[in-house]
């Protein structure tokens, strides 16, 4: 079907020839015409794009490098003659792919939320007369009607009247600000123009009427949800790294196994021999319960964090948080309370803030400024415009409360706030009070204080304050407008209000500092205010530079600014700038958490590593963009997160270390037996090693994912995004220290039990030889051996550096669980007649078990020791003074 749909206009040519393009006129449209106009462009509503073919992103997650490693596992368990494992695995590859799916189409959810902006019914005006239209059905050369609470439905020129509208949703902007119909400027952005309001914004006062110029797709609220589709969510760190360490495991079993199919062979083994030795070694190299355990590992942390007030929608995400390096964030209501507070009064004989106590001499300033007000009260809470109800409650600071039933009983006119004007007025019986912009207020003051009020205006406004000027006369008698009301006023003072930064927010930056963090404020607030609030809580190092107009700033400023060791105020930021912030950050290797609650968030939430939305004072928009949202909007939950992802991201090591230690002594039995040509008889079996890599080994993996952050976590800086989960450290403490001894332990324990009997190389030991039952005795210590070391490297991989000392014995209650499972396990594998016989095992006699019983032992030992030599030459390289 060919799109009909037609470019908007621009709204800012003059208003004659914009109602030419738009062929629309004061009496509006006919019903005829719109009928015709709702055609070609279509309904007023945000479009979604096409999805993706389930069955593709269904085949995409069961292709997946570890998915496809479980495929092997599973085709080899078959291959071994258990096909009940076989089914097994293959449930969890298809539990993983659907539970992967479901996290796939958050901007389509985006765009759908985006819509849900649009209100269902709207004014306008068609065949000369006003009448209630579906949103939907606007089109654009509507004149559209607006007031007070009304949710705007497309993107409107003002052509009379003066409405102030709550713009926050779009800029980020605090404070409502005014648009009124008058000529257009283009010096100045879209959504700066006073003569513009744009859908999906809320009018809280005035009225006024005006010419629709877009609608749907081609809103600004249109082409943010296009900006939010078009950004593309790249792969998590931990997902890159998984699938390079998918690969390299893939690659390991798949070439071990050949190349010692190939020794067996040729040194003499019988081809039957051989194969059960190449699938041994591919079996023994394949993790089957490294995808279900880091899957369940960042579930558990998913869990966590929302206990601590942060909901994660996607489970990579955890990880991401823990390898975030810089966080952008909004100010309103994320640095700060999100709520005005009365934070400095002047007169022109005296001035107070809040650090003083008992500010006294103010009662005419307080009486002035509540008496214009309209806040009422709910219960206990006060109700009504955020600034008026900081006005109120500075009364009591004031130490004048203010009685609010009684001020309405002397009101006898009420001027409300006109956003033309800027001012608002009430009248009683015998005095006006007026309140409003400095510049306003003193306009229509004629006392000789209006220069000191200037000068002081200035001054609060620089320490990022709102300032209202409020002014009193006497009267007579009710003045009949607003002309008459508000002259020849006398100045009764100054307020300067502010939205104070949460108390916790300072600890929480300085632990960023300490985490090697930095952090930017993204807003589309003033500089001055933003700047002011990111000083009081610490953001600021080793220096602060403020960015007063970010949507003017070109790539290359922004490449310049954002490569230097600073902490930047972007103030007066638009969505795309946010986006371009995100861009450049992540270009130049930065993983980047971005926080925001409004529309225009959305894209870059999206686009960032991991975008943190506003759980109470959110937009659904920016929450279904986001991957994390906060339930208590708070920025300290931010770092909790961060120091939980860094937990996490350090337990899915300590358990990849923990099954790649054991993979050396489930690969040196067949070794051995293929290197010996079979005159040493094979020390594991395949369905041995199958038992350990699904029953023994899992629960004591998946305890380590719930492991308690070492100390020192957030003292460190964040990892490089290159740096991957697998490092030759790693690798060599797993198979050349760990894995290393516990082979040499339990080769040992197999000839020991051999020799005992009187076995010597070659000699027979198959069934019905003299030898059998102490070879099944030998496999059977061979097969326990491994469990037990996997006690002491359980205990050795708690901690990469630290002394178990450190973390307690005791401090992982599930993992001591998890040991008390895989033995109880094992000994069920080991005593109990029909597994015996399944998995070639016998019981095993008193001194066998004294032979393992310091195994765990030697193996903690071992590694305790070698952490306290890494930590002695850490301090030696450390230089003097420096903090531990």
């Amino acid at each position: 079907m060919t799109d009909l749909r037609i470019p908007s206009p621009d709204p800012r040519e003059p208003l004659s020839l914009l109602r030419h393009d738009l062929d629309t006129g004061p009496r509006g449209l006919s019903a005829r015409e719109a009928d015709r106009r709702l055609t070609v462009y279509g309904p007023n509503e945000v479009r979604r794009r096409g999805r993706r073919s389930l069955l593709k992103e269904l085949v995409g997650q069961l292709a997946h490098p570890l998915a496809l490693l479980l495929w092997v596992a599973a085709a080899l368990a078959y291959a071994a003659g258990t096909p009940a494992l076989a089914v097994a695995i293959v449930a969890v590859i298809l539990l993983n792919a659907v539970f992967a799916l479901l996290q796939e189409r958050q901007a389509e959810r985006a765009v759908e939320a985006l819509a849900r902006y649009l209100p269902e019914q709207a004014r306008v005006v068609r065949d000369d007369r006003e009448q209630p239209v579906q949103a939907r059905d606007i089109v654009p050369g509507d004149i559209l009607l607006l007031g007070e609470g009304d949710k705007v439905p497309a993107d409107v020129r003002l052509t009379d009247g003066a409405v102030e509208v709550d713009l926050s949703m779009l800029t980020g902007e605090s404070l409502p600000v005014s648009r009124a119909a008058g000529p257009s400027d283009e010096r100045v952005p879209a959504l700066r123009e006073t003569n513009l309001v744009f859908s999906g914004t809320t009018c809280v006062g005035g009225d006024a009427r005006g010419v629709v110029f877009a609608t749907g797709d081609h809103t600004e609220l249109g082409r943010i949800a296009a900006l939010s589709q078009r950004t593309v969510r790249e792969q998590s760190p931990l997902e890159t790294q998984v699938k390079r360490v998918a690969w390299l495991i893939a690659l390991v079993a798949i070439g071990m196994g050949a190349l010692f199919l190939i020794i067996g062979v040729t040194s003499g083994m019988a081809l039957a021999a051989a194969l059960t030795f190449a699938i041994g070694l591919l079996v023994a190299n394949v993790p089957e319960g490294l995808l279900p355990t880091i899957t369940l590992a960042l579930a558990a942390g998913v869990r966590s964090l929302a206990r601590r007030g942060a909901v994660v929608k996607r489970l990579s995400a955890v990880e991401t948080l823990g390898s975030t390096t810089v966080i952008c964030t909004d100010k309103t209501g994320t640095l700060t309370r999100n709520r005005m507070r009365l934070q400095a009064v002047w007169t022109p004989r005296a001035s107070a803030d809040r650090s003083t106590e008992h500010p006294g001499g103010f009662g005419e300033l307080a009486a002035a400024m509540t008496e214009c007000t309209t806040v009422g009260r709910d219960g206990t809470a006060l109700t009504g415009d955020p600034t008026e109800v900081a006005l109120v409650e500075g009364a009591d600071w004031l130490g004048h409360p203010a009685d609010l039933r009684a001020r309405d009983e002397r009101r006898r006119a009420l001027f409300r706030f006109d956003p033309l004007l800027r001012s608002m007025s009430v009248a009683t019986d015998d005095a006006v009070y007026a309140k409003g912009a400095p510049e306003a207020v003193l306009a229509r003051v004629s006392d000789p204080n209006r220069e000191p009020a200037r000068a002081e205006a200035t001054a609060l406004a620089r320490r990022g304050l709102r300032v209202l000027a409020v002014a009193t006369r006497d009267i007579r008698e009710i003045p009949r407008d607003r002309g008459d009301a508000e002259r020849d006023l006398r100045l009764v003072g100054l307020v300067g209000l502010y939205d104070p930064p949460r108390p916790e927010v300072p600890e929480a930056v300085r632990r960023c500092h300490d985490a090697g963090l930095r952090v930017h404020v993204v807003t589309g607030d003033n500089g001055v205010t933003a700047a002011e609030v990111a000083r009081q809580v610490g953001i600021g190092h080793p220096r602060l530079h403020v960015v007063a107009e970010a949507e003017r700033i070109d790539d290359r400023e922004l490449d310049e600014l954002l490569a230097q060791d600073q902490e930047i105020v972007f103030a007066r930021s638009s969505p795309e700038t946010k986006l371009r912030i995100a861009d450049t950050l992540r270009a130049g290797g930065s993983v980047v958490a971005m926080t925001g609650d409004g529309v225009n968030d959305a894209p870059a939430l999206h686009r960032a590593d991991i975008g943190v939305a506003m759980g109470r004072s959110g937009t659904d928009v920016a929450r279904e963009a986001a991957t994390m949202v906060l339930t208590d909007d708070d920025f300290a939950t931010i770092v909790a997160a961060i120091q939980a992802g860094r937990r996490v991201y350090d337990n899915v090591r300590k358990f990849i270390l923990y099954i790649f230690a054991h993979a050396i002594p489930e690969i040196v039995p067949f070794l051995i037996f293929a290197l010996s040509g079979g005159t040493i008889p094979l020390p594991l079996t395949v369905l041995q090693i199958l038992a350990i890599d699904l029953g023994t080994e899992t629960l004591p993996a998946l305890a380590l994912g719930r492991e308690p952050a070492e100390p020192g976590v957030m003292s460190r800086p964040p990892r490089s995004r290159e740096e991957s989960v697998i490092t030759p450290g790693m690798l060599a403490r797993a198979w050349g220290f760990l894995g290393l001894i516990s082979a040499v332990l339990v080769m040992a324990a197999f000839f020991a039990v051999l020799w005992r009997a009187g076995w010597h190389p070659g000699d027979p030991t198959g069934p019905g030889s003299p030898l059998h039952h102490a070879y099944l005795e030998a496999t059977t210590v061979t097969f326990t051996g491994i469990v037990i070391c996997q006690v002491g490297t359980a205990f050795a991989a708690r901690t990469e550096r630290a002394s178990l000392r450190d973390v307690g014995v005791f401090g992982n209650p599930l993992l001591l669980w998890g040991i008390v499972f895989e033995l109880a396990f094992t000994a069920a594998l080991v005593y109990v007649p029909p597994f015996q016989h399944v998995f070639g095992t016998t019981a095993l006699s008193p001194e066998d078990i004294g032979l393992m019983a310091a195994f765990p032992f030697v193996v903690w030992g071992a590694d305790e020791l070698r952490r306290l030599v890494v930590r002695r030459r850490a301090a030696a390289r450390r230089p003097r003074g420096a903090a531990r």
